[in-house]
C-alpha cells in the first residue's frame, strides 16, 4: 500500500472512530477532514465521504438487526424516498459553486452542534398518549400502521436526508434520528439502528450514482471507507466506557470547531 492510500486509511479510521464515539452523525466530519487534509472540494470529498458513512452505518445496522432493533421494512420504505432523492442532490452539488457548498456545510455542522449541545436540556417529550403520535405500531405485529400523517412526516424525513447526502456527502443521521423519535413510538435503540439502515440504504446508492457519473476517486475512497468501518467497531466497543453526555460535549465543540474552519477556508480561497 503506497503512502496516499495509507493516509487515506488512518483519516478513515478517525472518521470511523468519531462515528462509533458518537453516533452516526460523526460521519458530518469526514467531507470537512477531506477537503483540509487532501485539498478536495466539497464535491469531490462528498461521495467519498458517503461511501464511508454507508459502510459504516452498515456494520451498525447489522448489529442492531441481529439484537433485533430494526424496523427493516419502515427503512426500506423511509430510504426509497431519499434513494430517489439523492440524484437531485448529487446533480445539485456538481452545479452550485463551491464556495456556496462550503458555507453551507458549515450551517449544518452549527446546526448539528448546536442539537448536541441541548440535546440534554431540551429532550423531546413524547404525549403520554401513544395514539397522538403520528406513526405507531401495531400491538400484534409490531409494524408501524402507515397512516397518511405517518406517511407524509416520515417520507419527508427520507427524501430530505436523500438530498443532503447528494449534495453535501452527509448520510443524514441527523435528520433521521429526530424524525424517529419526534413521530414515532420507537425506543431509543430501535431509532439509531433503524436511522443507520436507513442512512446505508441513502449513502450508498449514492455513491453508485456518483461513481457511474464519474465523480469518484477509488484510490481515496476505498481504503478511507474501509479504514471508516474498523474505526466504528473500535468506536463503538468505547463508547460503552464513556459518558454519553461528555461525548456529546465534545462532538458539538469539533463541529463549531470545524465549521469556523471552513468558513474561513472558503474566505479565503
Amino acid at each position: 500500500m503506497n503512502t496516499p492510500m495509507l493516509f487515506s486509511l488512518v483519516l478513515g479510521a478517525s472518521v470511523g472512530l468519531v462515528m462509533g464515539l458518537t453516533g452516526a452523525g460523526g460521519g458530518i466530519l469526514a467531507v470537512p477532514l477531506l477537503v483540509f487534509a487532501l485539498n478536495m472540494t466539497v464535491s469531490e470529498a462528498g461521495p467519498i465521504a458517503l461511501l464511508s458513512v454507508g459502510l459504516s452505518a452498515a456494520v451498525g445496522a447489522m448489529i442492531g438487526f441481529r439484537a433485533g432493533a430494526v424496523r427493516y421494512r419502515a427503512a426500506m420504505v423511509i430510504a426509497g424516498t431519499g434513494i430517489l432523492a439523492a440524484p437531485l442532490g448529487v446533480w445539485l452539488a456538481q452545479r452550485l459553486d463551491t464556495n456556496f457548498l462550503g458555507i453551507l456545510f458549515a450551517v449544518v455542522l452549527i446546526w448539528i452542534a448546536y442539537k448536541n449541545l441541548m440535546e440534554g436540556r431540551q429532550k423531546i417529550q413524547k404525549t403520554i398518549d401513544g395514539d397522538s403520535l403520528p406513526c405507531i405500531r401495531d400491538e400484534k405485529s409490531g409494524r408501524f400502521v402507515w397512516t397518511s400523517k405517518c406517511a407524509s412526516r416520515l417520507l419527508f424525513a427520507g427524501s430530505f436526508a436523500g438530498v443532503l447526502s447528494g449534495l453535501l456527502g452527509v448520510g443524514g443521521g441527523f435528520v433521521m434520528v429526530p424524525a424517529l423519535q419526534r413521530y414515532t413510538d420507537l425506543a431509543m435503540k430501535s431509532v439509531v439502528a433503524t436511522s443507520l439502515a436507513i442512512i446505508a440504504l441513502i449513502s450508498l446508492t449514492g455513491v453508485v450514482v456518483s461513481v457511474s457519473a464519474g465523480h469518484f476517486d477509488h484510490d481515496v475512497g476505498v481504503p478511507f471507507a474501509g479504514g471508516s468501518a474498523v474505526g466504528m467497531l473500535i468506536g463503538q466497543a468505547l463508547s460503552l466506557r464513556l459518558p454519553a453526555k461528555y461525548l456529546k460535549i465534545a462532538f458539538a465543540i469539533i463541529c463549531i470547531l470545524v465549521a469556523c474552519l471552513m468558513v474561513g477556508k472558503t474566505i479565503s480561497s
